[in-house]
């Protein structure tokens, strides 16, 4: 069996031309193929690296299972991969980050015998802390798609950031490209109501896109948010709201580990 053919996946971040690296530039002109799922914008500046790229955004229909779509960009992937081309998949911001198709590509072409692997790039998360002056580093940041932390029950910490992504598909149990609405948005704020309080700051933020423009970072209380204007990029952004609480037990355990320091001047007398 010929394995000749390899995919590898790459992201052109999240401004147009400005975010992409020298390295996923480079694999993108020497490929035999490129696939795509970006803005119709990028995928006609990355037609300007390479004639021979291709949209992927053709699966998604309306009313269609995005396990579906999912499925088909796979395929499409890794028919080019076994015909022996050197396949390059573009996808928006970061490649792994909120998408299944460059993973799930990737282990199978892997699996099939064909050499395949994961270029990272800038994403929506690396535009946010930015664009928000947050250091996760500060309190912490806990991050969740907003539908399954709604499916599932999952515990949150107020006294850490907490970031909600894929705002615009809260509550969604369709699976579908729609945008879902105030009754879903209002789900999440009676479960974010236990842990904050209803005049709770939150930020809807919007990375740019292009270079002229600036980020969109809407500040208004958590209970206005299900009649809050949020698009398929909105990001819920949730500031600590308790102070973060010292751990005295572990403070003095780990203390107990070293040995009381000795004033130098004590020890010489």
């Amino acid at each position: 069996m010929n394995n000749n053919g390899s995919l590898v996946c790459v992201g052109p971040g999240m401004i147009l031309g400005a975010h992409i690296t020298e390295r996923c530039k480079n694999h993108i002109q020497q490929a035999d193929v490129v696939f795509t799922s970006c803005h119709p914008v990028i995928e006609r500046w990355l037609a300007t690296l390479n004639p021979c790229t291709h949209s992927l955004q053709h699966f998604y229909a309306e009313n269609k299972d995005r396990r579906n779509t999912y499925r088909q960009m796979q395929d499409a992937l890794l028919e080019e991969v076994r015909n022996n081309k050197k396949v390059v998949g573009v996808f928006y911001g970061h490649p792994g980050v909120f998408a299944q198709v460059p993973h799930r590509s990737i282990q199978q072409a892997i699996d099939e015998g064909y050499q395949a692997w994961m270029e990272p790039g800038i994403s929506a998360d690396a535009c946010l802390y930015a664009d928000m002056g947050i250091d996760p580093g500060a309190y912490g940041c806990q991050q969740f798609e907003a539908s399954q932390f709604m499916f599932y029950q999952r515990q949150l910490d107020p006294s850490a950031y907490v970031i909600l992504w894929q705002l615009g598909h809260a509550g969604d149990l369709s699976l579908t490209p729609r945008l879902t609405g105030a009754p879903e948005r209002q789900v999440l704020v009676d479960m974010l109501l236990e842990y904050y309080a209803p005049s709770h700051q939150v930020a809807i933020y919007e990375s740019p896109f292009l270079p002229t423009q600036q980020p969109r970072i809407i500040w208004q209380r958590l209970e206005e948010l299900p009649e809050a204007n949020i698009s398929l990029i909105s990001t819920l952004v949730i500031p600590p709201g308790r102070r973060l609480i010292p751990n005295d037990e572990i403070v003095t355990r780990l203390k107990s580990i070293y040995p009381p320091s000795h004033d130098k001047n004590t020890a010489k007398a």
